[in-house]
C-alpha cells in the first residue's frame, strides 16, 4: 500500500497528491490519501505537521494490519538534522529502523529507512535517469523554519548516527510503573549515550512524544552520572538517583498534559491510559490516578504496592468500580504497561 499525507498546507497539494496517485496506479498498487483536517497553529507548524503526519500513518498502518512504515528520508536528513542541533534544536537523527513516534496510536509499529545511506543528488540523479520525477515542496527552502535553514547551509555530514545505546539499554530493568537504570553503567558510558538513554527512559516513562529540552537533557544527566542524591522532573517523568540506581517513574503531580485526568471504562473495552498503560475492564468504572485512593485497595495489593518505591506508586492506574471498588489493574495483571516494550524499541532491541 502506499499512503500519501495532504496537509492542506499548500494550493498545489491536491495536484502533488493526484501526482502520487497516478505513480501508484502505474505500479499496481493499492492508495490511500490521509488529509490533515482542521485548525493550524501560527507557530510551530513543522512540529505540528510532523506530527499529524506520523499520527495519520500510524492510524492507516494500524488499520491495514501492517508492522512497518517504508520512509524516503536520505543521509542529508541526517546531516540537516546535526546541524539544527548545533543551533539548538532537539531534533533526532533518523534511524534506518525506529518506533513510530505517534504515541500511542504508532505502538508496535516501526519506521524503516532504506535510503539513509544515499545522499539526495545521487538520488534525483538516479531518478532523472529513470525518466522519474518528485515533488518539491516550496516549504523545504522556507527560511522562516529551522529545517530549511539547515539545508540551505548544505550541511556536512559528520557522522553516521548518533551513538548506539543498545548495550546501555541492556541493563534497564523496570517493576510496574518503574523504569531503574543502574547509575554505575551511566558513568561508564560516553555522555552523549547516557543523556540519549535518560532522555528516552524520561519520555517513555511520562507517557508522553516531546523529548525534553537538549539544556534539560545536559543537566539532568551530568547529575545523575555523578555521586551526589539526584531528585529531577523530565518530560513528565520523576528521576530519583540514589548510589546504586536511577529510578524512573510517572510524576503524579504533573498535571500541564492532562494524561492522568480520569477516564471511563467500559466492560471488555481496550483503552490506553496516560500513555503508558493498555487496560481492559471487566467493569465500567473510571481509571485514575491511584495516589488518593491506594488505602482503598485489597490487602493482596496494598502488600504489593508497598513493594515498589514510594515515587513509583501515586502515578500507576487505579480503576473505581460504579459501586466504589479500588483496585490497581497494573499489580493483578489486567493492565500491560508500555514502557518497557516501548523503551526497547526506541533503544534499538
Amino acid at each position: 500500500m502506499i499512503l500519501t499525507v495532504d496537509h492542506g498546507l499548500n494550493a498545489a497539494s491536491a495536484g502533488w497528491t493526484v501526482t502520487c496517485e497516478t505513480l501508484a496506479v502505474r505500479l499496481g498498487r493499492e492508495f490511500q490519501i490521509l488529509r490533515w483536517t482542521g485548525g493550524k497553529p501560527s507557530t510551530g507548524l513543522p512540529a505540528a505537521a510532523r506530527a499529524a503526519r506520523h499520527g495519520l500513518l500510524a492510524d492507516a498502518a494500524r488499520q491495514a494490519g501492517a508492522r512497518v512504515l517504508l520512509l524516503g528520508h536520505t543521509a542529508d536528513d541526517i546531516a540537516e538534522s546535526q546541524a539544527m542541533r548545533r543551533a539548538g534544536s532537539t531534533t533526532p537523527d533518523p534511524y534506518v529502523w525506529s518506533p513510530s513516534p505517534a504515541w500511542p496510536q504508532g505502538r508496535g509499529l516501526f519506521l524503516l529507512r532504506p535510503l539513509l545511506g544515499v545522499r539526495r543528488a545521487v538520488l534525483r540523479d538516479w531518478l532523472v535517469s529513470q525518466g522519474e520525477v518528485w515533488i518539491d515542496d516550496p516549504a523545504n527552502t522556507d527560511l522562516r523554519y529551522a529545517r530549511s535553514r539547515a539545508r540551505a547551509m548544505a550541511p556536512r555530514l559528520t557522522q553516521a548516527l548518533q551513538p548506539p545505546i543498545t548495550r546501555l539499554a541492556e541493563r534497564v530493568s523496570h517493576a510496574p510503573g518503574l523504569t531503574v537504570l543502574p547509575r554505575a553503567a551511566l558513568r561508564a558510558a560516553d555522555p552523549p549515550e547516557a543523556a540519549r538513554l535518560i532522555a528516552l527512559a524520561a519520555v517513555c516513562a511520562g507517557g508522553g512524544a516531546r523529548r525534553p529540552a537538549s539544556a534539560r537533557i545536559t543537566r539532568a544527566c551530568a547529575d545523575l552520572r555523578g555521586d551526589g542524591m539526584v531528585r529531577r522532573t523530565l518530560a513528565g517523568a520523576r528521576l530519583e538517583g540514589d548510589v546504586d540506581a536511577v529510578r524512573i517513574a510517572r510524576e503524579p503531580g504533573e498535571a500541564a498534559r492532562g494524561g492522568l485526568e480520569p477516564l471511563a471504562l467500559a466492560p471488555g473495552q481496550a483503552v490506553i491510559w496516560d500513555g503508558r498503560f493498555e487496560i481492559v475492564s471487566v467493569c465500567s468504572g473510571v481509571v485514575r490516578p491511584l495516589a488518593g485512593v491506594a488505602s482503598q485497595l485489597p490487602s493482596d495489593q496494598g502488600r504489593a504496592l508497598r513493594r515498589l518505591p514510594p515515587a513509583a506508586r501515586g502515578g500507576l492506574p487505579a480503576i473505581v468500580s460504579e459501586d466504589g471498588a479500588v483496585s490497581c489493574p497494573a499489580l493483578t495483571g489486567h493492565a500491560r504497561d508500555l514502557v518497557p516494550d516501548r523503551l526497547r524499541a526506541a533503544a534499538g532491541l
